[in-house]
């Protein structure tokens, strides 16, 4: 498999790539006014997409405050809440947005991780490849040259990076929330000592004493790990490369392995019994796999079947291409159709060679070894399951075909992890039960990770949808959850508080809310004007007033890591983007005033556009 760069895919080529069920129907955005509002045609309008209540406690509330703050400046200013479904298709794979504010994935707290995140040859990419359409030559300079460099040369590379994207903003980091959860005592302890944002947090759960009887107020019947969550999505589709199904990639974690995990102490080997890497510039590394290991439908997992990953990962139609008649390239040539939710990761990988049953061959493109290792966690997938998801898929409504393998929902899945598929209710619920054949069922399984997560503490995992946080919090305290798969708000801590059953989990979470711009309008293109509307926008005041002190704010997805510039330390408010007014209501002559330094006009209080 050679991982060449390929032609400029548009992102509508991958719109079914969220794998949904319902094809687009236009609608609020689908008919976006590009700032020019149709009775007075000079004037500078936006539209605010953002998350519903129900599925998101938080992301509503800001968006509202944004279009506040934004109409305070003399902007016309709407909020448009829909489906997180619709509202992933159409800002990170139709371009149809103005702004939208949601949660920034995790997987950015990592420098190289930026890298498809901003880089202009992601900007016709689909999903979380650039979805801002922003392209500054200095930024991509940085992102190149830092993927290759490390030490102290990679710190300053990195650290001048931010500064450069905090100097343009293709999105303005608003507010990092707490995640709030609530866990039982009774059946499971360690909840505090483990990231429940990852698989392995549940694995390194353990049993409570004599939690095999049921306790009062707990309805257990057996040795099953239950939660309640808010997000129905993952019940239904189970397949690892969706860009809008996987809010997080617990389940899917748990059912596919890595070749290894970024750990504190670095990507450590997992499904991989070790590697070497040799070479400084373009390394090659040399990957043996645990010894008798097989799929969850008994096939024997091999060397192949890495291969196989990786150029299915690159190109999901593998070699065939996307021709012309079914939304191929524009010049005639077949386009290959990369999964993009690992498109930054496959970027580092040249070649992928199985030398024999249990060795695999990797040569990474020019990188450093430590970030080369990082394509080492994208999740193995079975070839004698994927090889047949090759095919174009056209959707309704849609122009242009993507892959079976990036729309299909993969129930059931057949994956290699510590948990396999055992049943579930599309929208409802999905139970996964251990794998006995997986290496954490040996006490004597080899690698430094697995002996720090030890064995499986559950026959059964049990993910059952409840609605809303607070729900999911009286479905716990009831004894039918053991804690809320997913983050609920602050106004659920005092109903944990209340209950000598429940403990309350506070992590700072690493998917912080931001406003997302799309650089290819009119005026948002202009680095000035967007950094002048960051200047709109309080993030103290949204720690306080929305997330009820329960968060902090920050200027970069990078904070409180090494990688942070000292300038970048909040103090004594924004230190980069200082806000236009105080106490959360915006100053609006000064905020006047900064719109016409940029050469804009008001009329009668509203921002038009410069003569």
């Amino acid at each position: 498999m050679t991982n060449s760069p390929t032609p400029t895919m548009r992102r509508r080529a991958l719109l079914a790539a969220a794998g949904g069920t319902a094809a687009f129907t236009g609608g609020c955005l689908g008919r976006v006014r590009r700032f020019v509002d149709s009775d007075s045609p000079q004037r500078v309008r936006v539209q605010v997409a953002t998350l519903p209540r129900d599925t998101d406690p938080y992301a509503r509330r800001i968006a509202r405050q944004v279009a506040e703050w934004l109409r305070a400046a003399g902007l016309g200013a709407t909020v448009v809440p829909m489906a997180e479904e619709e509202l992933y298709r159409r800002a990170l794979l139709r371009e149809e947005f103005d702004l939208f504010v949601a949660r920034l994935p995790a997987q950015f707290r990592r420098p190289d991780a930026l890298y498809p995140l901003l880089h202009s040859r992601f900007v016709d990419g689909p999903g979380w490849q650039n979805p801002f359409g922003y392209e500054n030559d200095r930024v991509d300079d940085r992102l190149d040259a830092q993927r290759r460099a490390s030490g102290k040369r990679r710190l300053r590379l990195v650290r001048e990076l931010q500064s450069t994207l905090a100097r343009t903003q293709p999105f303005t980091l608003l507010a990092v929330p707490d995640d709030v959860r609530a866990a039982r005592r009774t059946a499971y302890t360690g909840w505090r000592g483990v990231d429940l944002r990852s698989p392995l947090g549940y694995l390194a759960l353990n049993r409570a004493t004599g939690a095999a009887e049921s306790s009062a107020g707990d309805r257990r019947r057996d040795d099953t790990l239950r939660l309640a969550v808010t997000d129905g999505r993952r019940t239904a589709n189970l397949n690892p490369l969706s860009v809008a199904h996987r809010s997080d990639d617990v389940l899917t974690g748990l059912l596919y392995d890595p070749l290894g995990y970024a750990t504190g102490e670095g990507v450590e080997p997992w499904r991989a019994d070790s590697w070497t890497l040799s070479g400084d510039d373009a390394p090659v590394g040399r990957v043996r796999l645990r010894e008798g290991t097989t799929w969850h439908d008994g096939e024997p997992f091999t060397a192949a079947d890495v291969a196989f990953t990786f150029e299915l990962l690159s190109d999901t139609t593998l070699g065939q291409g996307a021709d012309e008649g079914a939304g191929g390239s524009e010049d005639g040539g077949d386009a290959p159709v990369p999964a993009p939710r690992y498109r930054g990761l496959t970027t580092l990988v040249d070649e992928v060679v199985a030398e024999d049953e249990t060795t695999v061959v990797f040569r990474f493109a020019e990188s450093a070894p430590d970030v080369a290792v990082n394509a080492f966690t994208v999740p193995i997938l079975p070839e004698h399951v994927w090889r047949e998801r090759t095919a174009a898929v056209s959707r309704e409504g849609d122009a242009d075909p993507t892959t079976e393998a990036l729309t299909a929902d993969n129930v059931p899945p057949v994956g290699s992890g510590p948990l396999r598929f055992a049943g579930n209710t599309s929208g409802e619920s999905v139970v996964l039960e251990r794998f006995d054949d997986h290496f954490l069922t040996d006490e004597a399984a080899s690698g430094a990770l697995a002996r720090r997560v030890g064995g499986v503490p559950f026959e059964r995992f049990s993910v059952r949808v409840v609605g809303t946080g607070v729900t999911a919090v009286e479905t716990v305290a009831g004894g039918e959850a053991d804690a809320t798969g997913t983050p609920v708000g602050a106004d659920a801590v005092p109903r944990i508080g209340r209950s000598d059953a429940l403990e309350l989990l506070v992590e700072r979470s690493p998917s912080p809310y931001v406003v997302g711009y799309n650089a290819r309008r009119p005026h948002l293109s202009d680095p000035r004007f967007r950094r002048t509307l960051a200047r709109l926008f309080d993030s103290e005041h949204v720690v306080e007033a929305v997330f009820d002190g329960y968060g902090r704010p920050a200027v970069g997805p990078l904070w409180d890591t090494r990688w942070y510039p000292e300038a970048f330390v909040w103090t004594d408010g924004n230190p980069v983007t200082p806000f236009l007014g105080s106490n959360g209501d915006v100053d609006a002559e000064r905020a006047r005033e900064a719109f016409r330094m940029l050469g804009y006009r008001y009329d009668d209080g509203a921002l038009v556009v410069p003569p």
